[in-house]
């Protein structure tokens, strides 16, 4: 995990005012990937106790405006975040458990930045969420009806 010095530095080259919550926010993003915003108050609280609720929801959201952190919110799901930005990869989520799992860009014989019917929109991200069940709840249900 990048020291504090570097997530100073990214909010800097962000344009973004270096504060306590921010570094905080950045880093539990970056420790605990596809975390949802009780998660990340609860990791930034370990280490900033007097952080307040909307102090992370700002942060969040300013990291998100300035393309440090992805919002993500699958279907059925509260909003979770990330911090990994700007390759538009795609999301594995199980349907037991709830585990989101990142995925690179979908393949096959259309590209996952390739509408069959742009309507005039000219794309620059697509989002595709895979459902299923994880390796852990697939053995889980496996074992279970044996």
């Amino acid at each position: 995990m990048p020291a504090t010095l570097d997530f100073e530095q990214m909010l800097r080259g962000a344009a973004l005012r270096v504060t306590r919550p921010r570094v905080a926010v950045l880093g539990a993003v970056l420790a605990h990937p596809h975390a949802d915003t009780d998660s990340i108050i609860g990791a930034v609280r370990r280490g900033l106790p007097e952080v307040s609720h909307q102090a992370v929801y700002d942060s969040l959201q300013t990291l998100t405006a300035a393309g440090l952190v992805r919002r993500i919110q699958p279907a059925g799901s509260v909003a979770r975040y990330e911090s990994r930005v700007g390759d538009n990869h795609h999301h594995m989520v199980c349907r037991s458990c709830g585990l989101i799992a990142d995925v690179d860009c979908a393949v096959g014989d259309a590209p996952c930045l390739t509408a069959s019917d742009d309507d005039g929109f000219s794309v620059d991200e697509a989002e595709v969420v895979f459902w299923g069940r994880c390796p852990g709840c697939s053995t889980a249900g496996s074992s279970r009806s044996t």
